[in-house]
C-alpha cells in the first residue's frame, strides 16, 4: 500500500509512525525543509506544479494531503489521470473558499453564523449596523491561525482588503459573518472512507490564545447527552454531505443561548486531533490513512476519562528543545511529548504534549507544566 502526502509538514511527519504500524509505504511530496522530508521516503518539489504533482502522484496508490492549498487544475489534472484523490477536489474546494463554504453548509441546513459576501465598504458598514455594531470579516482564501480574519466596528479597519479586492480585477469579496457571543469553541473529529463507513471521536473542547490553539481537552467537560450527539451529526452531515474522504475535523462554536455554529473546516488530521496519539484507541493519522486507503476505521474510545493536548508555542528564545528535555522529561514522566523538529520562533507550533488521567485538574497541571518548561 502507498500512499503520497502532499506537504511536508508536522501533519505529515505524525503519519509517518502510523503508517509504519500499518505497513504503508508512506512518501512525501515536501518543500526543502519540510518537516516529513528527514523521515520518510520524499520528493521535494513544488505542489502548484501540475507536471511535478503528476509525477510524484504515478508512484503511488493514492494522494492525500497535510494541507488544503493545492490548486484545483492540479488536483482535477490527477484525477483524469486517473489517480485515487482523498479527499477529492470538490471537498477540497469547500475547505479552500470560505464563501463557498458557508454557502455549501447553508444549502445543507447546518447551523452557521449569519454571514454575507460584501464587495464594498458600504456593505460591510450595513451588516454591522443591523449586527449590533461589530462583525467578523475574513478573507476567503488563505487564512489560518488568526490570519485573514479581523473582528471590526467599521469598514475602515479592512481598507487595505477592500483595496486589494478591487485592484485584482477578478470580482472578488470578502466574507462577513455576525460576531458570535460563544460560551467556548469546540471542535468535532471524524473520519469517513469513500465506501462510507463513517467514525467520531469525542467532542473536545479548545482553547485559543490570539487565534491560535493552545490546548485541547478530551471530552469537552460538561459535552455529555445532547451536546455530544449534535456535534457529531453535525459533522458526520458535513461529511456526507461534502464527500469528504480521510479526517475531517469541524470547529464549533457553544454559544451563549446554547446553540452550536460551525466556524472552520479542515480536510486533514487538525490540531484539535492531536490527543487522540495518545488518548485513543486508534489515532487520527491511523485513521486517516485507514479512511483514505478505504480500510475499516478503527475504535475511537478513550484510554483514560481525561485526555488534555497543549501545544508548545514558539519554543525557547534560546537553544532547542531537546536541551530541555532532562527537565521536562523527568519533571512530567507520564508525559508524552512529540516534538515537530521545527526551529523555535515566536508564535510558532513547534510541538506539543499530551496528558491522560482519570483526574481532570492533575491531568491538566501535568500537561501545562510540561509545555511550559519548553517556552520562555
Amino acid at each position: 500500500m502507498r500512499v503520497g502526502v502532499i506537504g511536508g509538514g508536522q501533519l505529515a511527519r505524525m503519519m509517518i509512525p502510523a503508517a509504519i504500524e500499518l505497513g504503508v509505504d508512506l512518501r512525501v511530496l515536501a518543500e526543502a525543509d519540510g518537516m516529513a522530508a528527514a523521515l520518510a521516503a520524499r520528493q521535494v518539489g513544488d505542489y502548484t506544479d501540475t507536471e511535478t504533482v503528476l509525477a510524484f502522484a504515478r508512484q503511488v496508490d493514492v494522494v492525500t494531503f497535510d494541507h488544503e492549498h493545492v490548486p484545483q487544475d492540479v488536483l482535477h489534472a490527477m484525477v483524469d489521470a486517473g489517480v485515487a484523490v482523498h479527499p477529492g477536489p470538490d471537498a477540497l474546494k469547500v475547505a479552500q473558499d470560505k464563501l463557498l463554504m458557508r454557502r455549501r453548509l447553508s444549502e445543507l441546513g447546518l447551523p452557521v453564523p449569519d454571514w454575507a459576501r460584501i464587495e464594498s465598504a458600504a456593505e460591510l458598514d450595513d451588516f454591522i449596523a443591523v449586527h449590533g455594531g461589530a462583525a467578523v470579516v475574513k478573507t476567503p482564501r488563505g487564512g489560518y491561525d488568526g490570519k485573514g480574519v479581523r473582528m471590526v466596528r467599521s469598514a475602515a479597519e479592512v481598507g487595505e482588503w477592500f483595496t486589494t479586492i478591487a485592484e485584482d480585477g477578478r470580482g472578488g469579496a470578502l466574507l462577513v459573518e455576525e460576531l458570535v457571543d460563544f460560551r467556548r469553541e469546540l471542535a468535532q473529529v471524524v473520519a469517513r472512507r469513500p465506501s462510507g463507513e463513517v467514525a467520531a471521536w469525542p467532542v473536545v473542547e479548545t482553547v485559543q490564545v490570539g487565534g491560535v490553539c493552545s490546548e485541547v481537552i478530551a471530552p469537552a467537560p460538561r459535552s455529555a447527552g445532547r451536546l455530544a450527539d449534535v456535534a457529531a451529526d453535525v459533522a458526520i452531515s458535513i461529511a456526507e454531505g461534502l464527500g469528504v474522504t480521510g479526517v475531517l475535523a469541524v470547529e464549533l462554536f457553544e454559544t451563549t443561548d446554547d446553540r452550536i455554529l460551525v466556524n472552520e473546516l479542515a480536510m486533514r488530521p487538525h490540531n484539535s486531533g492531536h490527543w487522540s496519539m495518545d488518548g485513543s484507541t486508534t489515532s487520527q493519522f491511523e485513521q486517516h490513512l485507514r479512511a483514505v486507503l478505504d480500510l475499516p476505521l478503527g475504535g475511537t474510545g478513550c484510554h483514560a476519562d481525561w485526555a488534555v493536548m497543549v501545544n508548545i508555542l514558539g519554543g525557547p528564545e534560546e537553544g532547542t528543545l531537546v536541551e530541555r528535555y532532562d527537565e521536562a522529561l523527568e519533571g512530567h514522566p507520564t508525559v508524552k511529548l512529540h516534538n515537530y523538529g521545527k526551529e523555535p520562533r515566536p508564535g510558532r507550533k513547534v510541538g506539543h504534549v499530551t496528558a491522560i488521567g482519570d483526574n481532570l485538574d492533575d491531568v491538566v497541571y501535568e500537561a501545562r507544566a510540561a509545555a511550559a518548561v519548553f517556552q520562555d
